[in-house]
């Protein structure tokens, strides 16, 4: 398919942005963009019954996070949602709106996780910090009125990678038992010889380039590219792992990879359903405000998580 126009559309305004590219910029002027692009997206304010600012515990200090909480009452699922950014960028408010409207549309409590980013903290920093805020939410459920039997792990692009790794730390580890991921555009593998990077190597908001430089501030050292906990579909079994739906994007380099991750799940069993959006570009889903296709995969990603903690 085409590019989708309103895809587009949000292209050429960012082309008038002018400025080095992402991939040349120092990390606390990448950090910058990243908030002027979430910004012009023009995030939306749904209304919830609470939304908190705390700290949990980390194993290397004190973990900010923000508490979702939608109107009704009794024991809430969660979903816990690790941002995208490339383990660079991104923190609790570059994610604030897709937050909100998972906890407003799928009925759940969502526990939004500030991991530590790179470089200041390389692999395997982040995946620690979200694995650990997951076993923290259930060790906590009734404090902050979620049921522990229904925890769900879900997160974008970086944030993706972190719910595929959290979700191979709790099986390997013997973790809280996840009901579902919700893997959305999920880097899955340190590699860029995908047909999807060739095609959408450049001109589509995340390129090639930018990838190179997102593994190159993360990874302590190219070997640590191939831990599954870095690469999860280097994983030598998916068995056993949650339910998924994972969504990936039809213009983006990360879309082959993706849906890599959701063959290999299938093959091991592990019920999965594929959702490809045509005409998209990564980062759609936080563009709800501006893209019809991220209401889509938002109301999708809603209805996915209802269903699995209606099980």
């Amino acid at each position: 398919m085409p590019l989708d126009p309103q895809a587009k559309a949000f292209l050429d305004q960012m082309a008038t942005m002018t400025g080095p590219p992402l991939h040349a910029l120092p990390v606390a002027d990448a950090r910058a963009l990243m908030q002027a692009m979430v910004a012009m997206s023009a995030p939306n304010d749904l209304p919830l019954a609470s939304v908190e600012n705390r700290t949990i515990p980390g194993p290397a200090g004190a973990i900010p996070v923000r508490l979702y909480t939608p109107t009704g009452g009794g024991s809430l699922p969660l979903l816990v949602y690790f941002h995208g950014g490339g383990w660079v960028l991104g923190g609790l408010d570059t994610h604030d709106t897709p937050c909100r409207e998972l906890a407003h549309g799928a009925g759940c409590a969502v526990l939004s996780v500030d991991y530590r980013l790179a470089p200041e903290h390389r692999f395997p920093a982040a995946a620690d910090d979200c694995y650990a805020a997951v076993v923290w939410a259930a060790a906590n459920a009734s404090a902050i009125g979620i049921d522990a039997a229904r925890i769900a792990v879900g997160g974008d692009s970086a944030g993706g990678n972190l719910t595929c790794v959290t979700a191979l730390q709790a099986r390997d580890k013997g973790g809280p038992a996840l009901r579902f991921q919700l893997p959305v555009y999920p880097v899955t593998n340190h590699s860029f010889d995908t047909p999807s990077y060739r095609e959408n190597a450049t001109g589509y908001l995340l390129d090639t380039d930018a990838m190179a430089w997102f593994w190159g501030h993360y990874l302590a050292t190219e070997r640590d590219g191939e831990h599954p906990y870095a690469s999860p579909l280097r994983a030598a079994d998916l068995g056993g792992l949650p339910p998924a739906l994972v969504i990936t994007a039809e213009f983006d380099p990360l879309r082959d990879e993706g849906e890599a991750y959701a063959k290999r799940l299938r093959e091991a069993g592990v019920p999965t359903e594929l959702r490809r959006y045509d005409g998209m570009i990564h980062g759609f889903f936080g563009m709800s405000a501006i893209m019809d296709k991220a209401k889509a995969a938002i109301a999708d990603a809603s209805a996915a998580l209802r269903r699995a903690f209606e099980r």
